[in-house]
């Protein structure tokens, strides 16, 4: 029996009682790692996010409305998840402090636990992508290995677990259109603005990367 079932049986147990030996559970259940999925929520300008994150770095960020994330994060990572607000604290930093312009560049580390193969050299070229860059679908496709499969990498950057850290809303098409984002196009939208990476007023016109070039 634990320490919280203990507890739970006193028939006198107070809420505090009951507060006290949850947090101490946690505590332990931490120091001897029987939890490895830790997950809060973040507010956003673009809504609360998910952030979980492993020993090795973020391995989820999802938008809201995303379903069963939880469920993809016990089948793909590990089923002992649980929220921990202390051990997502650097990751919620980090985006405050990006949504603020106060940062260019995530140091936090990635887990890319949830990909593999193609799409996960794909997510890695993308990462590369500088503040304020753009690059194209077959560029990206190209970094990974296969200029041909720039659908491919579409698919892949559609899939991304990991987005705005793994700045997937900076792939856009050749022809100067933004494309397809899993967040919306809204999303897409607002975190190139923010970026300085298009033009407010005029989105889906060709958008200018780093050093003021036009990107193809």
């Amino acid at each position: 029996m634990n320490e919280i079932e203990r507890v739970l049986r006193g028939s006198l147990a107070s809420e505090e009682e009951v507060g006290a030996a949850v947090a101490g559970f946690l505590r332990r259940a931490e120091r001897e790692g029987r939890i490895e999925v830790a997950y809060e929520e973040a507010d956003s300008p673009l809504g609360r996010l998910l952030v979980a994150v492993t020993a090795r770095g973020l391995v989820r960020l999802a938008y809201p409305g995303e379903a069963d994330v939880l469920e993809e994060l016990a089948e793909g990572v590990s089923p002992r998840i649980l929220r921990l607000p202390g051990r997502t604290d650097e990751v919620r930093r980090e985006l405050e402090e990006y949504f603020e312009g106060r940062r260019r560049r995530f140091e936090i580390p990635v887990d890319w636990a949830l990909t593999g193969g193609f799409t996960r050299k794909v997510l890695r070229a993308t990462a590369r992508i500088p503040f304020g860059d753009l690059s194209t679908y077959r560029e990206v496709a190209s970094r990974a290995g296969s200029d041909r499969a720039y659908r491919a990498a579409g698919n892949a950057l559609g899939s991304n677990p990991i987005p705005i850290v793994v700045p997937c809303h900076r792939v856009v098409h050749s022809g100067g259109g933004l494309g397809g984002y899993t967040g919306g196009l809204e999303r897409k939208e607002f975190l190139l603005t923010l970026e300085g990476a298009i033009d407010a007023a005029t989105p889906a016109r060709p958008v200018r990367g780093r050093g003021g070039r036009t990107r193809p």
